[in-house]
């Protein structure tokens, strides 16, 4: 399915601002695979028509990667007339030098995509660089922007103190996946449960999003572009890792691990068969990724063992979950067999899971934009050893607390949900130390019973409290009431 470029106003806002300034601009532009970064770049010289040379850096050696760079600038310089075969500068330094001279009297815009193929093979590149724009490039009207999938090295070649470009660039875009809420623009026909399956699979990554049909089912889809023995995405988890890692087999063991239920690194290395410590060290390169975070009680003040690892990208997580483990079973062209146990356990897989993140997502938004009496510092989750919220908001500095529970249940949740929050789970995990202010959320997939609604209206006309709290309130929510919230606050 082909779409018109979406969103990314106020990314294409930032391109604007920097090629209309002044003076010299250095833009960093990072974010995983598949985020769009070369489509975002590609849209903005569209839109624009401004005088703007993008290039991309491939994995192959330096004398290649120069030649391919020094072609593209020689053929920016001379529109209509090709560069001779094999037309190669020296150096880098000379290629830039011709950069300088391109940009010395007239507004130019440099993009160079997936500069860390660049720096794999030639690390001196950067500090070759650092003294170009020092003494060379920054005196021209050059707008440089240099993009990077490779977040580890990306955030160590320009964020880093003792990086030789450190302090170089002007400004910097970490392109994040699209957020929930866009999916109603980009798949108005699909009903929001229907968009939160979709988005509980492939997240908010526009690549993924454009290979699906809206015009049929989830279950097609699925079908047509996950259980295929032959389909790219199969390949995808390894292709993300490599980015990172040279020999990713035990990454890949410990996601698989993590997405069917291991979240410590005692349970990770049961399953894995791995030594303690050498899942420790692996699982800190994959929170380097991005892909996993350790997650730890938002109301904890001091650093806590009691952390838990999540994979963060949702592709991943399904696809270890349901499809890692198939491959036999798919090159057999047994597709039906796994689309039956996939939508058998689909429901408790985005309650889990996409469906808390959700609601943790509204929390957030809804805090800061005042339609909530209290805006959260931080949201998150707790537990303990007595109990578990899924949904926390936490205001410590005013003492305000916001406890939510999350039900993606096919049938309406009844006043018991909200009153076992409210009567038992609240004391067991509200801080010990300060006197708490307490509001309460409910979110349901499929609405609320009168008698809940009832309870709702009674902790509000009649305030409960504890040892060291007070309710403040509660609300209950619905998947409606969320997705008509998310599609107007992320347009």
């Amino acid at each position: 399915m082909t779409f018109e470029f979406y969103g990314r106003n106020s990314e294409m806002e930032v391109l604007d601002r920097l090629w209309k300034s002044p003076r010299e601009e250095f833009l960093v532009l990072y974010g995983r695979r598949r985020v769009g970064k070369t489509a975002l770049l590609a849209e903005w010289i569209r839109r624009t028509g401004n005088r703007a040379l993008y290039w991309v850096a491939s994995p192959t050696s330096a004398a290649a990667q120069l030649r391919s760079f020094s072609q593209s600038i020689y053929n920016f310089g001379n529109p209509g007339l090709p560069a001779p075969d094999g037309f190669t500068y020296i150096s880098w330094e000379q290629a830039f030098q011709q950069v300088a001279r391109l940009a010395k009297d007239e507004r130019m815009a440099l993009f160079i995509d997936e500069f860390t193929y660049l720096l794999e093979v030639d690390p001196g590149i950067a500090g070759l660089l650092q003294n170009l724009w020092d003494h060379v490039l920054k005196n021209t009207s050059l707008f440089l922007c240099l993009s990077g999938s490779h977040l580890g090295m990306m955030k160590r070649e320009f964020f880093s103190y003792q990086a030789p470009l450190y302090g170089r660039a002007f400004a910097q875009i970490h392109l994040q996946p699209f957020y929930f809420g866009a999916t109603s623009g980009f798949f108005p026909k699909y009903s929001a449960v229907d968009r939160v399956a979709l988005y509980s699979i492939f997240g908010g990554v526009p690549a993924y999003w454009e290979r699906l049909d809206s015009s049929k089912s989830i279950s097609w889809n699925i079908k047509q572009h996950l259980l295929t023995s032959n389909n790219l995405l199969q390949s995808e988890p390894r292709l993300l890792l490599q980015d990172f890692i040279s020999d990713p087999h035990n990454y890949l063991s410990i996601l698989s691990a993590i997405a069917n239920g291991a979240h410590v690194p005692k349970d990770i290395a049961a399953i894995t068969g791995l030594p303690s410590g050498h899942v420790s060290k692996y699982l800190g390169v994959l929170t380097e990724t991005g892909f996993v975070e350790r997650r730890v009680p938002v109301t904890d003040t001091r650093p806590s063992r009691t952390g838990r690892y999540h994979i963060t990208d949702p592709y991943l997580r399904f696809y270890f979950r349901f499809l890692s483990d198939r491959q036999d079973q798919l090159a057999l062209g047994a597709q039906d067999i796994a689309l039956a146990e996939i939508n058998r356990h689909m429901v408790d897989f985005i309650g889990r899971y996409t469906w808390e993140e959700l609601c943790r997502e509204w929390v957030l938004r809804a805090g800061a934009l005042g339609e909530l009496p209290v805006m959260s510092d931080h949201v998150g989750s707790v537990w303990n050893s007595k109990a578990q919220v899924d949904v926390v908001g936490i205001n410590s500095m005013e003492k305000n607390l916001i406890l939510g529970e999350c039900k993606w249940t096919l049938a309406s949740n009844e006043r018991k949900v909200m009153a076992e929050l409210v009567e038992e789970k609240a004391a067991k995990i509200i801080p010990v130390h300060g006197k708490w202010k307490v509001y309460f959320l409910g979110f349901s997939r499929s609405g609320w019973t009168s008698g809940a609604v009832a309870y709702q209206e009674e902790i509000n006309r009649q305030p409960i409290q504890g040892e060291n709290w007070v309710s403040t309130g509660m609300r209950l929510i619905t998947l409606d009431k969320l997705d008509h919230d998310m599609a107007q606050w992320t347009k």
